[in-house]
């Protein structure tokens, strides 16, 4: 595969993120089938982030997208800002390249960056491992959705942010 080169998207290539979106989760295993959509929805809600709306490029073409939006922490002691990873894919033609983990690492650099402390989503462990991410219980942390438990995963962005202090966040 040609190099790629991983930039925040831009508003003129809106319509084509909403395409290689829905293609890709045609053929997810697991999918809702309104991905495309939720993207346009995160767009224009308080919790989109700009920078952490992210494509890769071969080219002008679009290989992946992802984005990181914002989520909330219920503590005991109070509201904790955290970003939710979701969606992120990648062209059916250059899946299982390194594409999707060029991503996830390049989001989580702009996060860090932009200072936020922690990062959770809903995804496969044996995949979203590689790139850090652990089961939310391992910080005290639970879901308050209906995915089964190992299925929920955060990565510490700045160390300790999450402890062991608990508290719940509400993923889907």
């Amino acid at each position: 595969m040609d190099a790629y080169r991983i930039a925040p998207e831009e508003p003129n290539e809106y319509a084509e993120i909403y395409e290689l979106v829905r293609v890709a989760f045609e053929t997810a295993e697991h999918a809702d089938g309104d991905e495309h959509d939720y993207v346009n929805q995160l767009r224009e809600s308080p919790r989109y982030i700009p920078q952490l709306a992210l494509t890769a490029k071969t080219g002008d073409e679009i290989i992946g997208h992802i984005m990181l939006t914002r989520t909330l922490i219920t503590r005991p002691q109070g509201i904790a800002d955290a970003l939710l990873l979701s969606p992120i894919c990648v062209s059916l033609a250059c899946r299982n390249k390194g594409v999707g983990l060029v991503l996830i690492k390049a989001s989580l650099e702009a996060a860090t960056e932009l200072g936020f402390g922690a990062v959770f989503l809903i995804g496969e462990p044996g995949y979203y491992s590689r790139a850090g991410f652990r089961p939310v219980a391992e910080f005290g942390i639970t879901d308050l959705g209906d995915v089964p438990g190992h299925y929920v995963q955060g990565m510490e962005l700045i160390p300790g942010y999450l402890g062991k202090r608990g508290g719940t966040i509400k993923i889907c």
